[in-house]
């Protein structure tokens, strides 16, 4: 008797042994994953760091109320930086925590572009996904839009946005843009990516509007695209709240890029620019209020832009504050988007996570767009694929404990002003900024400074000089230690490149039946032909 009695305390401890396995195994998995906090990345395109209305207190008017109650509650980066100054190649980093010259995207895609992102690269959709996040996407893509390309094929469960940038194709109600483009062509088709280059308008194919992998909308209506893009912000997170499973979402807004489309239009177009970022402001506003309501304490909100103002753009164009980029404009052009002067790369950055955020905080500790996938990753409590080499670093520590320390050099790519795209010419070190080439975008007017080689490199002192306006003179102990540690600093960081076997390739074909079209019977690729 004893001894069955044994057999069977025996045989009742080894089943709940089992048993507890099997949840350890699956649901304390899922408890843990549960647990896991949400990530709310909001990415505005060609917005300044001037046109926070927190990073400029003594203005008169302040067109971000909603943002800048981010950062009262929240944390403001005042010395972050995106990857790159023009759109793909900031992007690409921020997904993947890779400079240029490793994921291989340098400069911009096309509407005919037939690839995008290599897919040897790696996203920090993709491995949120697979560690039971779920991935949503909304905006502006600009990394392919064919097959294996698409944002759905790269780690993201639902994508509702544009597949590139908002000025790449028509619409029947254009927006504000300088020159003014016309609404699409309504009489016989022609080859679809046929564009008035003098202009620098597309007529000849829609803008599209993607969900998942189909067209909803060709041409898309930009003057109701926030309202679309806040009702499936909102649906998104209300969605995951009733899941209970934590999510990435990631809204790549529209604005502040032309053509700008403000709700309402305003008397003159001096005010056009305002009305459009006081529409973007709202939006965000009504973002952070969804997820506050919907998991509070664990939702961490992270605003920031893909490179500087586009200042061709004239008065539909922001503000780089103080960072004027003197030494460029005094020779002509300008000192924004495309170049790797502070104005070009240099964005307004807010994060909020209530509990876990210090509230109305600031740290000026060097940062960039490519810090998001690591920092994510470390949160999530995840490890990044340790195939390749990542040049983002983990801003917990400022984020979360009040850390003043982000990189010790930041290297800032060839974006379209001068030298060879992703080239790394530009370096920051502490204070200090270097210039081994320099060159100017288009200015509004259209005036443009030539490319300069400098041998040895300009050295500006940003404590002292926020403007970069006058170079350290050469020769002067300062100048000689600074560029010692700079040649060291790139050096090092070229050689990792050079010597990393994860280096991707993008391919940067064109073929016109690339193009998205909805139907390429109507004129524009039109979906729905009224009459």
């Amino acid at each position: 008797m004893a001894e069955s009695f044994t057999l069977l305390l025996l045989s009742w401890t080894l089943l709940c042994g089992l048993l507890l396995r099997e949840v350890s195994r699956h649901g304390v998995r899922v408890d843990n994953a549960s647990k896991r906090p949400n990530f709310i990345i909001i990415l505005a395109d060609d917005i300044g760091w001037g046109d926070l209305g927190a990073n400029r207190p003594g203005l008169t008017t302040n067109s971000t109320p909603y943002l800048d109650l981010l950062a009262q509650q929240g944390i403001r980066l005042t010395d972050f930086h995106s990857p790159a100054s023009t759109c793909s190649p900031s992007r690409a980093a921020i997904l993947t925590g890779r400079h240029g010259l490793r994921n291989g995207v340098t400069r911009n895609f096309a509407v005919g572009s037939v690839a995008g992102l290599p897919l040897s690269e790696v996203t920090v959709a993709e491995l949120l996904s697979e560690a039971g996040y779920h991935t949503a996407m909304i905006g502006k893509w600009h990394l392919g839009h064919n097959g294996p390309y698409s944002p759905t094929k790269r780690g993201f469960d639902y994508y509702l946005g544009v597949p590139y940038s908002n000025d790449m194709g028509c619409t029947d109600l254009p927006g504000y843009d300088l020159p003014r483009c016309p609404p699409c062509d309504v009489g016989p088709q022609v080859p679809r990516t046929k564009r008035s280059v003098s202009r620098g308008c597309y007529t000849k194919v829609g803008l599209p509007l993607f969900e998942n992998g189909s067209i909803v909308e060709q041409p898309l209506d930009l003057w109701t695209l926030t309202q679309r893009y806040r009702s499936t912000a909102l649906r998104i997170i209300h969605n995951a709240r009733e899941r209970g499973q934590p999510y990435l979402l990631y809204v790549a807004l529209a604005h502040m890029h032309v053509p700008l489309a403000p709700p309402l239009r305003p008397a003159d177009d001096r005010g056009v620019y305002a009305a459009s970022l006081r529409e973007m402001d709202s939006l965000v506003g009504a973002i952070k209020s969804a997820s506050d309501e919907a998991d509070r304490g664990n939702t961490l909100v992270w605003f920031t832009g893909d490179n500087g103002p586009w200042e061709q753009k004239c008065q539909y164009a922001g503000s780089v504050g103080p960072y004027k980029g003197k030494w460029q404009t005094s020779l002509g052009g300008g000192s924004a988007k495309r170049t790797t002067w502070e104005g070009g790369h240099r964005v307004p950055t807010v994060a909020y996570w209530p509990g876990r955020i210090p509230a109305n905080t600031t740290s000026s500790a060097l940062l960039s767009g490519m810090d998001i996938f690591p920092t994510l990753l470390s949160l999530a409590g995840l490890k990044p694929p340790p195939d390749r080499r990542f040049d983002g670093i983990d801003a917990t520590n400022v984020l979360l404990h009040g850390g003043q320390t982000g990189h010790e050099f930041l290297l800032h790519p060839n974006s379209g002003a001068a030298g060879r795209f992703g080239d790394l010419q530009t370096v920051r070190a502490g204070n200090h900024k270097a210039f081994y080439i320099t060159g100017a975008s288009v200015a509004c007017g259209g005036g443009a400074g030539r490319q300069e080689l400098h041998d040895p490199p300009l050295i500006f002192d940003l404590g002292r000089d926020e403007a970069e306006e006058t170079p350290l003179e050469t020769g002067t102990p300062e100048y000689l230690e600074v560029l010692g540690r700079v040649a060291r600093g790139r050096e090092a960081l070229l050689w990792d490149i050079a010597t990393d076997q994860s280096v991707s390739a993008a391919d940067y074909t064109i073929d016109e039946s690339a193009a998205p079209c909805c139907d390429p019977r109507h004129t524009a690729c039109r979906c729905d032909v009224p009459g």
